[in-house]
């Protein structure tokens, strides 16, 4: 048996699970994701995929920490721990989630009728049942995001329903911003926040097999 644990708050990384037939155990970790970020940009240019990629690494390393340190809150058998973290990068800035109202409108201010580069940095983190058997990897989806021209009077509406303040980019496809998104050149997954094709691929590299995770 094998077990899915998602290293994420994210009800939306949730949902696509739980529509891919998979129901995970959610634990979150309390990772200092601004520290992780000033360390990496203090060596100088902050690469946006190497930042999406270390950040999900943190996640997924802290969550199978937890596991480790109490087993017998989890199933019997193989788990693995999935993370994952997405930044937008637009005009050669890597923008998270914005947290205040003037901030988002800002941002949707420069991006409405533009195209920006959404990452998204997957880990997963094997537990192995046998000592000595665990193993990890990790990759990133990278899509590009076109967005519509909104207007003043629209970037306010969407503001204050309080929904871009908590999503990297200030944006959503699979909730209120999907209007706002005339189209997407990659894994759509990728920008709801956990590309499925990608984490199948690192899960079978760990030889763990997708459809043995399915238990909905």
């Amino acid at each position: 048996m094998t077990n899915l644990v998602l290293a994420s708050a994210s009800p939306a990384r949730l949902t696509t699970l739980r529509a891919a037939g998979i129901e995970p155990t959610v634990r979150v970790s309390d990772v200092d994701e601004d520290a992780i970020l000033d360390r990496l940009g203090a060596a100088g240019h902050l690469d946006p995929r190497a930042a999406v990629l270390e950040l999900a690494r943190a996640k997924a390393q802290a969550v199978a920490g937890l596991i480790s340190d109490d087993p017998a809150a989890f199933q019997p058998g193989v788990t693995v721990v999935l993370g994952c973290d997405s930044m937008l990068e637009f005009d050669g800035e890597i923008l998270g989630k914005p947290h205040r109202p003037e901030v988002a409108v800002e941002r949707w201010q420069a991006m409405r009728g533009r195209s920006g580069v959404l990452h998204t940095g997957h880990w997963a983190q094997l537990l192995g049942a046998e000592p000595g058997s665990d193993a990890e990897a990790g990759d990133v989806s990278s899509t590009v995001v076109h967005f519509a021209d909104l207007s003043d009077q629209e970037i306010e509406d969407y503001v204050a329903t309080g929904e871009p303040l908590k999503v990297a980019g200030a944006f959503t496809v699979d909730g209120l911003g999907g209007a706002f998104v005339t189209g997407v050149e990659g894994d759509h997954h990728g920008v709801i926040g956990l590309s499925l094709p990608l984490a199948r691929t690192l899960l079978a590299g760990l030889g763990i097999r997708w459809t043995s995770l399915w238990n909905r």
